[in-house]
């Protein structure tokens, strides 16, 4: 089958999809963006979250076919231009990142949070990103990152 969607504002389709095949393969192979990690394949991981209809969702647990006619946004779709969002930058800033496979989906994830809520506290940042594992750098980095965008934020 045929899908079509609009990926990072711009309209694609893949071609010969198969039934079972996840948003996350088509993504990442038949699209070329590697930014959405394919770790656990089960949703538990969350390396793979990007936004479907403005919603964060593990795109290995969505079927390709569920993208028809709907808006995917992922990590590479939060950068404007060379300009990388106030998340992604506060990221890099703090050391959040080692390996960086969990870094796409958290930074997706803080970017919703961020965008729902403002200035959340730290209760509400490790609720939020609850589902997004780290192995590498023990979660206060990437606590440090998500305070500090979300004070970026509020700034502007």
């Amino acid at each position: 089958m045929r899908v079509t969607f609009t990926v990072n504002g711009r309209e694609e389709s893949a071609d010969d999809v198969w039934e079972g095949e996840s948003l996350l393969y088509v993504l990442r192979e038949r699209l070329g963006l590697p930014g959405s990690k394919n770790a656990c394949e089960q949703g538990e991981c969350g390396s793979c979250t990007v936004y479907l209809d403005d919603v964060p969702v593990c795109a290995c647990l969505v079927a390709a076919g569920q993208a028809e006619g709907r808006q995917v946004r992922t990590v590479e779709g939060l950068a404007e231009g060379d300009r990388l969002d106030p998340v992604q930058e506060a990221f890099a800033e703090c050391g959040a990142v080692q390996c960086g496979f969990c870094t796409p989906g958290l930074i997706v994830q803080a970017h919703d949070l961020i965008a729902r809520t403002g200035r959340p506290s730290d209760a509400e940042i490790r609720e939020a990103l609850a589902g997004n594992l780290c192995r590498c750098t023990g979660y206060e980095k990437i606590l440090d990152a998500v305070r500090l965008a979300a004070r970026r934020k509020a700034a502007t």
